[in-house]
């Protein structure tokens, strides 16, 4: 039973930074991807970006350079390095993955509604950004 926990989030002000991690348990296979997605109201998710087991990674263009994803596979961890952060960062963020051997790469799931084939989701950490 794989289990993802996201911490790192708080309160922060406006220009501040936030490093939020996301430990997983071991995997059943060596290929897998992750994502970080956030939630603001309601039940969409938007996409923030990906990375593969084996390192591609993807950003999100509405980023602009602000975050950055980054894994450390001997950890089993994922972190998202937000800087410069603004009022409407704040969300409940996630780090869900798709680990069954993948058909796609994790690109793939940062599109609009693919969000939904991503197998396991943590609880979420919040951002709150004043």
């Amino acid at each position: 039973h794989v289990q993802l926990v996201e911490s790192g989030g708080g309160s922060v002000q406006a220009g501040g930074s936030l490093r939020l991690s996301c430990v997983h348990s071991a995997f059943t296979y060596d290929r897998y991807c992750m994502a970080w997605f956030r939630r603001t109201s309601g039940e969409e998710r938007e996409a923030i970006a990906s990375i593969d087991s084996d390192g591609p990674i993807r950003h999100a263009n509405f980023m602009k350079g602000r975050f950055t994803i980054s894994g450390d596979n001997a950890k089993n961890t994922v972190y998202l390095q937000m800087n410069s952060l603004k009022s409407e960062d704040t969300a409940l963020y996630y780090c869900p993955t798709r680990h069954h051997r993948p058909p796609y790469g994790g690109s793939w799931y940062l599109h609009p509604q693919r969000y939904r084939f991503l197998e396991v989701w943590g609880q979420g950490t919040q951002v709150t950004v004043s």
